[in-house]
């Protein structure tokens, strides 16, 4: 459709300013053309596709822009034939029973790539009413989808007859770039359009300004509703609509309203590649067979294509194509395949192509049984008959050029296979020639029908008997005759003689030219299989139906008083041939496969002219013929066979009589070829002994695989190959062994698969076999290089690479002398050595020296290891004053291996005894701790610090400071100190709990009594020790337990047990550890399970 591009717009980036215009029609419609009103017209373009690179597209135009290719039905047919031999193209528009509507102007264009040509006409129609012309403003299409909004682009893709209504809005995007217009509502609108492959999920997001504003999302006009596939979100300014496992369905235009204004969007959805699991197979038929062609694809309802030369589509008027859908499986029919229907067809996805030849052959009509002339008398009745292979093919009878028809005497009948005329009542004008002609067949049967006259002699005579043999028909040589198996054979002799002859039929066991030494079985029977049959005149022998028994010699011998006479016949029964024997593949290729098969056991009586091959798939049903022609050999390579699918073969021996019986079938085999050779052979390394190779695997490896190599190395100058592997090698390296020293060897490499194997791959330069000399180089990692710290307990796992030849000796020194493999645990390979420690110690520490040597070459490394633990110390109080008190300690002895970093002070109120830190990372061994409390009693206490982390255990302060009161004395009245001492009681219990698995909880309970009561926590009366699981916490009287994600194993009865010296109290409660449940997830109410979930939580 041509695109309303300015005059002085320039061409679109990376496309042609215009499409060049050529001559590629070789015949276009007239220019002018007058239709009469109800009749048919017809319109013919043809195109010449000899220099064109692809096949060229063809459109039928009326007026600038409507393609009638959308109008195709009962009033306008279009068709597309090609023809092989000269190229061209034949495209034809046929318009049926023309109406004025029909009138105008039309325009055919075709286009090839970067060619096109157009042509023009005018129809006109007679009969038209003229009307008065009103000029109606032409209408611009392409104005119509500039103005239009998106939900009505398909109603005027309808109404106008636009077929690529996508490719337009692409193209209408690329010619308009409309300024965006400012939006009071949205701070950011919908992207123009967006993508999305079938089945999966896409999100739709704008920005508005009100974040409490309500918007609505419209889906080609109509307002969407939420459910599970349509959800809809707010999340501050941000709206969003996701659509869930998209169809086909949600391609279409979208819309998000707030108030009145508004942002569109179209979504596309792409449907994934439809591939084709089941592969067309091929037909050989003969005219008139129904063919089907069935394939089966990855995806119901998938749209398949079906091609010719052209695209087949379904015509309702004459049905000779059908398309059968039946889930995956989609079906082509020809219904009655005819000659014009031989070529290759193809079936096209989305995603896969697939393609099966048809072979149509004619129909061959086999004459079984020739009409026989007759010889009748008056009155008598005559009968011909003939026998076609084909019993439904029918005929007429002709009586010297002119067609027989039925009577009251003559009648005619067609029973099988069996055509047949019958004469009663014989009279002299029934003699003649008498043809049957098969319809549809260029063939015709002639006999003739000869008139006997009596005559009756009054005069007695006597005459001896004789016996008149006809050699011609069957006889091939002299009283030699040839009946093919399954035939009928009815021999009529003439005899004649006075008086009437006695007859007499008989078989012997062999042929002797002694009629007398001629063993012989008199055939007597007038009814049966074998038979005799005696007319006046005539002696009929018959055999129904011949078999391979009924060969032999016969003889007929005539006697009555005048004499007698004697003939002897040789009936050959001849067949088809038994079926080859012993079908096999001996050999195959890429695409070939080579068969051989032993002849029949049984020629049938008739020399082997040939054979006819077939094959087929492995699996499937359907045989194609490998030729035509007979094939004399007993050998035949197979062509155009596809790699790596399994075929199997079949063989029928041909003879003049006929073909055998199929063969059966060969084993399967698979046509298959050995991989190319392999590649990048190179030499990793030499000693004074062997070789070591490496290579990579070859560029084409094909349907049979990879099994393996084999490397062969031969002397330089020398022609024999030794094979280096017993078995085969399955990786792509390898080292020779037992080399000679000082050698050159020539090496090479082969691949093997079930084929064979594949070329060489060889080097280009012989190798000398002798050792390379390499200095030991140690390659002490970055981090060995300084100090290596570790913790007391760690593990220590040193790997130091090394290089050099031939293999180095690796020895270890700790200090200058040799390890203890007691405490260091070391092992060497050929590329690195390893120093292991299980767990570290503190006399672990120390200088460690690597040595590396080859013969008088060496090479060291030194790594310093330094272990390191915690530390201890003394402290005390020197001083106190006022508020403060003034601390001193002695650095530890023992620092841990480690330089001491600092000190933490700590300080306690005898009361409460709770510590409370004081000082941090303290560097010096003394501090002053104020803002202590008058009249209160403190403890202290110090910890040290190193790279370690502080020290297991403080140093406790050995006296203590007491602040005491200054300044004020109180008289204190006298007075009776109350007794404060109370049994422990529980004043708030412990309460049952039901808590989800994997969460963490708390149980709490409140406890009062004095002295300070001892509390133990136990589950299900079993103490609760120190076990990290739990958290047990004091304040004030308020008893917490913390559980830390609990198992439904930590279900059960907790109690808390408050102890002093005047008594004590218990409480319990019982722990409900739910199991997590799983649940699908809706995304439409994840926010709401998520909520739901926490609240459980938090309880």
């Amino acid at each position: 459709m041509p695109e309303p591009v300015p005059a002085d717009a320039p061409p679109a980036d990376g496309e042609p300013g215009n499409t060049e215009l050529t001559g590629l029609f070789v015949e276009k419609p007239p220019d002018n053309v007058v239709a009469v009103a109800g009749t048919d017209a017809i319109f013919i373009a043809k195109v010449d596709s000899t220099n064109l690179t692809r096949k060229p597209t063809m459109k039928w135009l009326k007026g600038k822009w409507m393609d009638l290719g959308s109008k195709a039905g009962k009033h306008m047919q279009f068709k597309e034939t090609y023809d092989r031999n000269t190229k061209i193209y034949t495209y034809e528009m046929k318009i049926i029973k023309v109406v004025p509507g029909d009138a105008g102007g039309y325009r055919c264009e075709v286009t090839a790539k970067d060619k096109c040509d157009s042509s023009t006409f005018e129809i006109s129609v007679e009969g038209e009413k003229k009307r008065p012309e009103k000029e109606e403003p032409q209408i611009d299409v392409w104005e119509l989808l500039k103005n239009a909004h998106p939900s009505e682009y398909e109603k005027i893709a309808f109404e106008y007859g636009i077929t690529d209504l996508r490719g337009m809005l692409k193209r209408l995007k690329k010619m308009t770039a409309p300024e965006p217009k400012h939006s009071e509502a949205f701070l950011k609108k919908l992207d123009s359009c967006y993508s999305v492959e079938k089945g999966k999920k896409i999100v739709l997001t704008c920005e508005v300004v009100d974040p409490n504003v309500q918007v609505k999302w419209l889906k080609n006009g109509q307002e969407i509703k939420p459910s599970a596939k349509y959800i809809m979100e707010a999340n501050g300014n941000v709206r969003t609509l996701t659509i869930n496992k998209t169809t086909l369905a949600d391609d279409a235009a979208y819309e998000c309203v707030v108030g009145e204004d508004k942002c569109f969007t179209e979504v596309f959805v792409k449907e994934p590649p439809v591939t084709i699991t089941k592969l067309m197979d091929d037909y050989h038929v003969v005219v008139g067979e129904r063919v089907e062609f069935e394939i089966e694809v990855s995806e119901e309802g998938a749209h398949v294509m079906y091609f010719e030369d052209v695209e087949l589509h379904k015509d309702h008027e004459n049905p000779k194509y059908r398309f059968k859908k039946d889930g995956k499986k989609h079906t082509l029919i020809i219904m009655e395949a005819t000659l014009d229907d031989i070529g290759m067809y193809h079936a096209w996805t989305n995603g896969g192509h697939t393609k099966g030849e048809l072979e149509v052959e004619e129909k061959e009509l086999e004459v079984l049984q020739d009409i026989a002339d007759l010889t009748v008398r008056a009155q008598d009745q005559a009968m011909f008959k003939c026998e076609v292979s084909d019993d439904k093919v029918t005929g007429k009878w002709f009586k010297d050029g002119v067609e027989v028809l039925p009577s009251d005497r003559i009648k005619m009948s067609h029973i099988g296979r069996f055509h047949r005329l019958t004469i009663d009542d014989v009279k002299p004008e029934d003699a003649g020639d008498y043809t049957f002609v098969p319809d549809g067949y260029a063939l015709s049967l002639s006999a003739k029908l000869n008139f006997l006259e009596i005559k009756i002699d009054y005069v007695p005579r006597q005459e001896p008997p004789k016996i008149h043999l006809d050699t011609s028909g069957n006889m091939v040589s002299q009283n030699t005759i040839i009946v093919v198996a399954g035939n009928k054979l009815r021999l009529d002799v003439e005899i004649t003689g006075e008086p009437a002859p006695t007859v007499v039929w008989s078989k012997g066991d062999q042929r002797t030219d002694c009629y007398c030494c001629f063993p012989r079985q008199p055939i007597t029977d007038s009814e049966g299989r074998v038979r005799v049959e005696a007319r006046k005149d005539l002696s009929c022998f018959v055999i129904e139906g011949a078999e391979r028994d009924d060969e032999g010699n016969y003889s007929i011998c005539v006697t009555n008083p005048s004499g007698e006479d004697k003939a002897m016949l040789f009936v050959k029964i001849v067949d088809v041939p038994d079926p080859p024997e012993n079908v096999k593949c001996t050999a195959v290729g890429e695409d070939c496969a080579t068969i051989v098969w032993e002849p029949p056991k049984f020629d049938g009586g008739a020399p082997i002219k040939g054979y006819l091959m077939e094959r087929k798939k492995k699996g499937s049903s359907r045989w194609t013929k490998l030729n035509f022609d007979v094939y004399e050999s007993t050998t035949y390579e197979a062509k155009r066979m596809i790699e790596g699918v399994l075929y199997e073969m079949r063989v029928f021996a041909v003879n003049s009589i006929g073909l055998s019986q199929p063969s059966l079938n060969s084993k399967p085999f698979m046509p298959i070829a050995p991989t190319s050779e392999p590649t990048r052979l190179t030499v990793h390394d030499v000693t004074d002994s062997t070789c070591s190779l490496k290579w990579l695997p070859p560029e084409r490896i094909g349907a049979g695989g990879l099994d393996g190599y084999i490397i062969e190395y031969c002397k330089e100058g020398g022609t024999e190959w030794v094979v280096a592997n017993k078995d085969l090698c399955e990786r792509q390296g390898y080292v020779v062994h037992d080399l000679p020293v000082g050698e050159k060897i020539n090496f090479r490499v082969v691949a093997v698969n079930i084929a064979g194997k594949s070329l060489p791959a060889t080097l280009a330069q012989p190798v000398t076999i002798r050792e390379i000399v390499e200095h030991p180089k140690i390659r002490l990692p970055r981090e060995l290089r300084t100090k290596y710290i570790r913790k007391v307990g760690e593990k220590i796992n040193l790997t130091i690479p090394f290089q050099g030849k031939p293999r180095p000796v690796a020895t270890w020194y700790k200090d200058g002398q040799p390890i203890d493999p007691k405490m260091v645990n070391v092992r060497n390979s050929n590329v690195d050595t390893i120093l292991f420690i299980r767990s570290a110690e503190r006399e672990h520490s120390g200088t460690y020296e690597l040595v590396l040597q080859i013969e008088n070459m060496e090479d060291r490394a030194t790594v310093n290891i330094r272990i390191i633990g915690k530390i201890t110390r003394l402290v005390r109080v020197t001083d106190v004053w006022g508020f403060n008190a003034a601390l001193e300690w002695e650095p530890p002895r023992d620092d841990g291996n480690s330089e001491i970093t600092g000190y933490t002070i700590q300080k306690a109120d005898m009361k409460t005894k709770e510590w409370f830190t004081v000082y941090e990372h303290n560097r010096r061994t003394n501090c002053t701790a104020s803002d202590l409390i008058m009249g209160n009693e403190y403890m202290f206490r110090v910890y040290s610090e190193n790279l370690c982390g502080l020290s297991e255990e403080p140093c406790m302060s050995k006296n203590t400071a007491k602040i005491s009161k200054t300044g004020l004395e109180l008289k204190a009245n006298p007075y009776k100190e109350k007794d404060m001492s109370c049994v422990p009681k529980f004043t708030q219990p412990l309460l049952d709990r039901s808590v989800v698995a994997g969460y963490s909880t708390a149980i709490s309970c409140s406890v009062k009594g004095y002295p300070k009561p001892k509390i133990t926590w136990m589950k299900n009366k079993m103490i609760i020790g120190e076990d990290p699981k739990f958290l047990m916490q004091n304040n004030q009287g308020v008893l917490t337990l913390n559980i830390r994600k609990p198992s439904t194993f930590d279900g059960g009865k907790y109690s808390c047990l408050a102890v002093n010296e005047l008594g004590q109290d218990e409480v319990e409660c019982k722990l409900d550890v739910r199991g997590k449940t799983r649940r699908r997830r809706r995304s439409s109410y994840s926010s709401y399970c998520r909520v739901c979930l926490f609240s459980v939580t938090v309880k």
